[in-house]
């Protein structure tokens, strides 16, 4: 027998929370326990090795049998629902990464309930038709190609009653490729189908195919009508590794922007007229590379291009890695971001360099952070490696915003007893969005929104899918059964998940550059000019060029950027993070309040 390979990693809140303690059990089909685990400060089980059939088998339409042998995983943890993945395809070589994102319980449940996902065989092994529509014309509605961060994928057709999930769209891509095809195809094949999945979604985006016609998602898991997703399943390392590489690239005709309609199909049980998804290995096997393999099946003028507006990320990649000997503003930014996750990843080591200075420490901490995150550990910041950092940065720091926000709020323990329904606005209002928004970094089924006092549409609909997933009358009315449904699973992660707390005395270093004073090197890095002298030891004011400071890193540092979403306004984006209208006005050189979609703005951190 071959072998092939798995990893468990169990986080909670996109990422953000690794989950210690967990313990896992593997069993194979016949219910035989083949490992017991326990998760590490990472959230991480060893990597271990399990029986599979040979490669080859996975790498010719004509055999007949599954090229794969299936196991499954179940995983539990004091405080939150357990976890039961069954049906987990391994493949000779490959190593399968499953996330196993647990659930706080909440404050009144007694006993955990067990959460099942089927993984089952790629849909290149299925037998079901497709009936994928699309546009290849140039469509009216948006301007520019943005990658959506996350992306709302509707778990079933598009006229079923099913749930949406919300889904980093790296993370998306990896599941689609993981869930469409075998991950033991040559990489110029691989490339190749994983080039059409990202373009197919953006696409998807691009026209808004389901949100113009007044859906409230950007595409489907139905393999009919879309791309085959499932929610929860392993990733392989050979597809997670070109995905990260590429997720922002897309295939276009040359003098067109829009994302090219590609179709696709396993080209043996189905037809049709795009991408033949086996016969992109044969295509592989002759030597072609992937571009030549897309334009096998696609006009000859495709081209690939890249976009950088990645919503939902603070910094967009400067263009050129990172690595010992570089220095600059971008490499500061990487060492505080990677000094603010190390307060969640504690294996992280400190980075003891100069801010600005990328040497040994810098480069031992991005190593570390590429291997926990499953990343190339070559120790340099390149694409992949600055947006998952930002990723996870943003994470982060927006779960503590969150914990800081419900403080200043005051929510207590007694719910309202107002009745909300949209057209109603007001402090309950606020009371309401901000419990959607802490409840939705758990269950990705609901939506976050934006804290604005005003129960419109968009409240609406992360309450009728909180009220899905509480199994409760989705009416989208709030009264004191949905209340208490909030407040118990709003308590229960309180309770449950364990505490990120902000280490006060984390710090980090800055140079003093020309025309710097503390003044302004305080209201840059989100900290008080008394906070740096006390830090320092300063009796006064004055600074001089080259000086080394500490600065307190429990204030974030530096500027943030963020891409204007649908629905977004100066006022609301300011209340979001913590500013003024005016001091985005000012950073940004506005002259208006007028503002577009994927414009991307300078924010101060807040306090």
């Amino acid at each position: 027998m071959a072998i092939g390979y798995l990893l468990i990693q169990a986080r909670t809140a996109h990422d953000a929370v690794p989950l210690s303690g967990v313990q896992v059990r593997i069993t194979d089909m016949d219910s035989n326990t083949l490992y017991v685990l326990t998760t590490d400060e990472n959230g991480e089980t060893p990597v271990i090795s399990l029986e599979t059939a040979d490669k080859s088998f996975s790498q010719t339409p004509y055999f007949n049998g599954l090229p794969f042998t299936s196991y499954s995983v179940f995983a539990q943890k004091t405080g939150f629902d357990s976890l039961f993945v069954t049906d987990i395809p391994i493949f000779d070589g490959e190593t399968a990464v499953l996330p196993a994102a647990l659930t706080p319980m909440q404050q009144t449940q007694r006993e955990p309930v067990t959460r099942e996902i089927f993984v089952g065989k790629p849909a290149v092994a299925m037998r079901d038709t497709s009936e994928q529509e699309g546009t290849y014309v140039e469509p009216r509605i948006l301007r520019q190609v943005v990658i959506p961060n996350p992306i709302t994928v509707h778990l079933g057709t598009p006229s079923s009653n099913a749930q949406n999930v919300r889904v980093s769209f790296p993370e998306y891509v990896k599941n689609v490729a993981s869930s469409e095809i075998y991950p033991t195809w040559p990489e110029a094949s691989l490339t190749a189908n994983i080039y059409a999945i990202i373009t197919f979604a953006l696409n998807r985006v691009y026209t808004e195919w389901y949100r113009s016609r007044g859906l409230n998602f950007d595409i489907t898991n139905s393999t009919a009508y879309d791309q085959y997703f499932v929610q929860g399943r392993p990733i392989y390392d050979s597809i997670s590794r070109i995905v990260d590489k590429i997720f922002n690239e897309y295939v276009r005709r040359k003098g067109h922007n829009a994302p090219y309609f590609t179709s696709f199909c396993n080209g043996t049980t189905a037809t049709c007229q795009g991408l033949s998804q086996w016969g992109t290995v044969t295509l592989a096997n002759q030597g072609l590379t992937p571009i030549q393999i897309l334009r096998s099946y696609y006009p000859n003028d495709i081209e690939i291009a890249e976009t950088e507006i990645v919503t939902g990320i603070l910094s967009s990649y400067p263009g050129t890695a990172l690595r010992v000997g570089s220095t600059g503003l971008d490499v500061q930014t990487i060492q505080t971001y990677l000094n603010r996750i190390r307060r969640n990843y504690p294996a992280i080591p400190a980075i003891t360099d100069e801010a600005g200075v990328f040497q040994d420490s810098t480069r031992a901490a991005v190593t570390k952070f590429q291997n926990v995150f499953n990343l190339t550990p070559d120790g340099i910041v390149g694409k992949s490696t600055w947006y998952k950092i930002s990723s996870l940065y943003t994470a982060v720091t927006r779960l503590a915003e969150l914990d800081s926000e419900g403080g200043a709020l005051g929510i207590g323990t007694v719910p309202p007893n107002s009745i909300l329904r949209q057209g109603s606005s007001g402090p309950d209002v606020i009371t309401l969005q901000y419990l959607l928004d802490i409840i939705s970094e758990y269950y990705p089924e609901v939506p976050g929104l934006s804290q604005d006092g005003i129960f419109g549409s968009g409240t609406r609909q992360s309450v009728v899918a909180f009220q899905r997933a509480m199994e409760l009358n989705a009416d989208g009315i709030v009264g004191p059964l949905t209340w208490k449904a909030l407040y118990n699973t709003y308590q229960g992660i309180t309770q449950n998940v364990p505490s990120q707390k902000p280490d006060e005395t984390d710090t980090f270093q800055y140079t003093v550059q020309p025309g710097d004073t503390l003044w302004l090197i305080s209201r840059r890095y989100g900290t008080t000019v008394d906070a740096i002298k006390r830090l320092n030891g300063l009796t006064g004011d004055m600074l001089y060029i080259g000086q080394v400071l500490k600065i307190p890193s429990s204030q974030t540092g530096g500027y943030r950027e963020y891409t204007v979403q649908p629905g977004d306004s100066l006022w609301l984006i300011s209340r979001r993070f913590g500013t003024t209208v005016e001091e985005i006005m000012r950073l940004n050189g506005l002259t208006g309040d007028l503002i577009n979609v994927g414009q991307v703005l300078k924010l101060p951190y807040g306090n």
